[in-house]
């Protein structure tokens, strides 16, 4: 970490930065200069951010990811592997959709060898905090997210879950309901465990608030070494959350 003055400025690679979410974060992380050297990890070359700080490399080819994770403070990991729907699926004819992960793009292969080595990666950069943006629904092995091309989601991503939170690197695992693209900044955030969330109305979020939320917990030290659910409340509905420091201190679990 390099200092100045009285501010402590933090080298954060951001991973799945050239997706709609890892986006967000990089884009919040830039805006905080004083605080913040952002790095962002995209696949290619097409998935351009603008700016300095963009590496290309492939979370399923460790060796391509050196050079972005070179003396990085903290990592925030925003990959996930990605169903895409069958081209032959006719909605006309009834029936549900069929998915199929691209070859090399499994929730094996990303969410879990991948997610497996970025942490292995920070580790050996000597990262101090790793914030993990995961998923709800982890603790049902027959989530309906499970099922999509036979590819287990889910498993895979709680199975990366455990192993950061058992890699001794300070982490904060923030388990996201589903995800919108509306603006972010004017709900409350509910925060959960176990699940529960998923059992209420109360089971999806913008993308910026998890930005935020990433942003966050790298600022705040009450955020490590917790795992959490979290969606929003309806626009209206509560106050808009603004107090980071006390949501994460009412953070009971570590997993």
């Amino acid at each position: 970490m390099a200092s100045t003055g009285e501010e402590t400025v933090q080298t954060v690679l951001v991973t799945g930065a050239g997706g709609r979410t890892g986006k967000i974060v990089f884009e919040k992380l830039k805006k905080q200069p004083g605080k913040f050297v952002a790095r962002g990890l995209v696949r290619t070359e097409e998935a351009s951010l603008g700016g300095d700080g963009v590496f290309v490399g492939d979370i399923t080819k460790p060796e391509s990811l050196t050079p972005a994770f070179e003396g990085i403070d903290a990592l925030v990991i925003v990959t996930s592997a990605v169903p895409k729907m069958k081209p032959d699926f006719d909605p006309s004819k009834g029936g549900r959709p069929e998915f199929y992960f691209a070859e090399g793009g499994s929730p094996e292969e990303v969410d879990w060898n991948g997610q497996k080595a970025q942490i292995d990666a920070a580790k050996a950069a000597g990262a101090k905090h790793i914030v993990l943006v995961a998923s709800m629904g982890g603790q049902n092995v027959n989530h309906p997210l499970n099922s999509l091309g036979n590819g287990k989601i889910l498993i895979w991503k709680r199975k990366a879950e455990q192993y950061l939170a058992d890699s001794g690197i300070p982490y904060t695992i923030i388990r996201a309901g589903g995800l919108n693209d509306k603006e972010g900044g004017i709900r409350e955030l509910v925060i959960g465990k176990d699940d529960e969330l998923l059992s209420t109305t109360t089971k999806s979020l913008p993308r910026a608030d998890v930005a935020e939320l990433c942003v966050q917990a790298l600022i705040i030290r009450e955020a490590q070494n917790k795992a959490f659910d979290v969606a929003s409340r309806n626009e209206g509905e509560g106050t808009p959350t603004t107090d980071f420091v006390s949501l994460f201190g009412d953070v009971t679990s570590r997993f």
